[in-house]
């Protein structure tokens, strides 16, 4: 298989994620807006409707291999700073049974080495580029931006 096949794979399994979530925050924000909240972060339903916005524009983008290196490190940032925000934490929901406290603070770790794995797929994916099967390839954008060393 070329490697242009495989990067396009790649970035259609990277898309998914950011894609359908943002579809969900901007169709639905509230839960966002409590985390949001939970978090101390001010401007609760803006800030997930910002999110929803970037993570919907960002799916595309990566989906369709466009502005891939600099998309790339965005959502790896994006990655990280949510990673360690929202899921770095203890989880105390009230009422509930310290067992599936338990539980729930397992998942939530899970969370944050999910983002932080899911970041460095982007930095790889900003650093070796979109591949020929992508919109960069078409507008001669190539691998501007990325880093060769």
């Amino acid at each position: 298989m070329s490697k242009s096949i495989i990067i396009l794979i790649a970035r259609i399994l990277l898309s998914f994620i950011f894609i359908l979530s943002g579809f969900g925050k901007l169709a639905d924000p509230a839960a966002t807006a409590g985390m949001i909240t939970g978090a101390g972060l001010p401007a609760a339903t803006l800030l997930a409707y910002v999110a929803g916005l970037f993570e919907l524009a960002s799916g595309i983008a990566i989906l369709v291999g466009f502005q891939t290196a600099i998309v790339g490190w965005l959502v790896a940032a994006f990655c990280v700073f949510t990673g360690a925000v929202f899921h770095s934490g203890t989880v105390a929901v009230p009422g509930w049974p310290e067992g599936a406290l338990g539980w729930i603070n397992t998942l939530n770790q899970i969370m944050m080495m999910k983002n932080f794995t899911m970041a460095g797929a982007y930095i790889l994916l900003a650093t070796v580029g979109a591949g020929a099967i992508s919109l960069d390839a078409r507008l001669g954008l190539g691998n501007r931006g990325v880093v060769t060393a």
